[in-house]
């Protein structure tokens, strides 16, 4: 089963077996459930995770991996049982993106909140990090 949505990436066909289920919403956006992540072009190191009930909410994510190959995330037994985690390969870890408007150069990744969904089941959870050691945000260069 499809579902047509309109994105900032103009119309898009979602197959509805490929929405990730966030029980908990996104922060700032905790009344929002469903989400299916959207490619904007192969080249790209971005991604759109976009809500499929509201056509104003998506969000620009990456695999932070790409970028900072240390970065280590916490992950407490209760959101581990959220996710039905078994083992780490089944984890997908995005972190959102943020680019200043005529400011691309100045383009940084939010460590602090990172996005963890369990690719096999289809669930997501944000994780918050309280690691003080951690940056809170990051300097993308390319």
């Amino acid at each position: 089963m499809e579902k047509i949505v309109e994105t900032r990436l103009g119309k898009q066909k979602i197959s509805l077996d490929k929405a990730v289920n966030f029980p908990r919403g996104l922060i700032g956006f905790e009344s929002e459930h469903k989400f299916a992540l959207l490619q904007m072009r192969e080249e790209f190191p971005f991604l759109m995770l976009q809500s499929l009930s509201t056509p104003s909410v998506g969000l620009l994510v990456t695999d932070p991996y790409t970028f900072y190959p240390e970065y280590l995330i916490e992950i407490g037994d209760a959101e581990q049982k959220i996710l039905q985690v078994k083992r780490r390969e089944q984890l997908t870890v995005l972190v959102t993106i943020f680019i200043p408007p005529n400011k691309p150069e100045e383009t940084v990744m939010n460590l602090t909140g990172p996005i963890l969904i369990n690719h096999e089941l289809k669930i997501g959870l944000q994780v918050p990090q309280a690691n003080r050691n951690l940056p809170a945000q990051m300097l993308i260069k390319r």
